[in-house]
């Protein structure tokens, strides 16, 4: 089957990248291999020479991986896609493949732990200077750039409190050269697409909604082919961070499904906010989707509907918190997000635990803030489930 262009979204999930074997199977193949046969030493010379093409080495490439590469990229608006074996593998790459000792990335401080970790501790190893900012302030993105800057990562929505960035504003601000990174796993390719606006590099957990239903480990970098295979094509064949021919089938189907459960999950995201609101026990309610967000313009210009996270303040402070998620009965407790199982985890001791409680505190992490991952339940359930679980508070 050719891929057509003029396929919509839900389509495009289905049969985009379907590479079938002679067997012409309908489900797409598994292939699990490490290594390829080839028919003479002549040939094995112009794989390696690039002059022939297909697959060398389970690092360099496989069958379904790529299968999953090229759904991806349709579903992105991406010209290509590598994919890489978790988010965290993913991130990595983008920031420390294109740089190199004396560059110097500017970055929100609202980013998830693990890219904190990089950017203020692996980072300085490397002699990469690292400034961090308010992501929301454009005025610091001026400060910031009267110096020289090579990369900018930003997450928007941000984890946990799901903060903004204006990336059209930010890619005008940048200088040409300088690349714009985009952590786009909160909100998933279905509510929101970077290239878009502006950015240079999509960077994906497929862990997330991607897969969306727990089971496997992936991730993904996006962009535009040239500008991928300048960066990171030789990063990403030599240090080995390679997804798994079984996680890239496991992630194909998940992509199959993925508007259908992301659009799901944001409606009722959506009325769980609302209903949140109201209750006395609730200091506050942030969600993308409410005009009462801080950046509620800027997610509204980028995003096509509220997303399917949501965090919000208990009273009482940590003891609070852990009233209520000690509460629970339905919905689990967890830090990982974007799956079929609604799931809510303590930030402040579980995901942005390593940060001081200043830097927390300056981020709007409180004891009391309770982030959830809404999922398929049915929503008046997963609203009498919170409900219920407030009277512990």
């Amino acid at each position: 089957m050719t891929d057509s262009p003029s396929w919509r979204m839900a389509t495009r999930l289905v049969h985009a990248g379907i590479s079938r074997s002679p067997h012409q199977e309908t489900s797409e193949a598994l292939y699990l291999t490490s290594g390829y046969a080839y028919e003479s030493a002549e040939q094995a010379d112009a794989r390696f020479a690039g002059t022939n093409a297909g697959f060398i080495y389970g690092r360099y490439g496989n069958p379904t991986v790529s299968m999953f590469e090229a759904r991806l990229a349709a579903l992105e608006g991406a010209q290509a896609c590598y994919a890489t074996a978790s988010g965290m593998s993913a991130i990595a790459a983008a920031v420390l493949a294109p740089l190199k000792s004396g560059d110097r990335i500017v970055a929100p401080r609202a980013l998830f732990g693990s890219c904190l970790w990089i950017l203020d501790t692996l980072c300085p190893r490397y002699g990469i200077n690292v400034e961090l900012i308010d992501g929301a302030d454009l005025t610091s993105w001026r400060e910031a750039c009267t110096r020289p800057v090579q990369l900018a990562l930003v997450e928007t929505p941000a984890n946990p409190m799901l903060d903004a960035v204006d990336l059209a504003a930010v890619r005008a601000i940048l200088p040409a050269e300088a690349l714009l990174v985009a952590d786009n796993a909160f909100a998933s390719p279905v509510t929101q697409n970077p290239l878009q606006f502006g950015a240079d590099i999509v960077v994906y957990s497929a862990t997330k909604h991607i897969d969306g239903q727990g089971r496997t480990l992936g991730g993904a970098i996006l962009g535009q082919r040239a500008l991928l295979d300048q960066l990171f094509k030789d990063y990403l064949r030599h240090t080995g961070p390679a997804l798994s021919p079984f996680n890239a089938w496991v992630l194909l189907k998940g992509l199959e499904t993925i508007q259908l459960r992301v659009e799901a999950q944001a409606r009722s995201a959506a009325h769980l906010a609302d209903a949140l609101a109201r209750h006395p026990k609730i200091l506050r309610v942030l969600y993308p989707g409410r005009a009462d967000h801080p950046h509620f313009a800027i997610h509204a210009r980028q995003m096509r509907d509220g997303g399917t996270l949501l965090a919000f303040e208990v009273r009482n402070g940590r003891a609070g918190a852990w009233a209520l998620l000690n509460a629970l009965k339905l919905v689990l407790i967890s830090n990982n997000l974007g799956d079929a199982k609604s799931l809510a985890t303590h930030p402040e001791t579980t995901t942005h635990r390593r940060l001081t409680p200043e830097a927390r505190a300056a981020l709007g992490i409180h004891p009391g803030v309770v982030r959830l991952s809404v999922g398929l339940e049915d929503r008046a359930d997963l609203e009498e489930d919170l409900l219920q679980a407030l009277e512990a508070v």
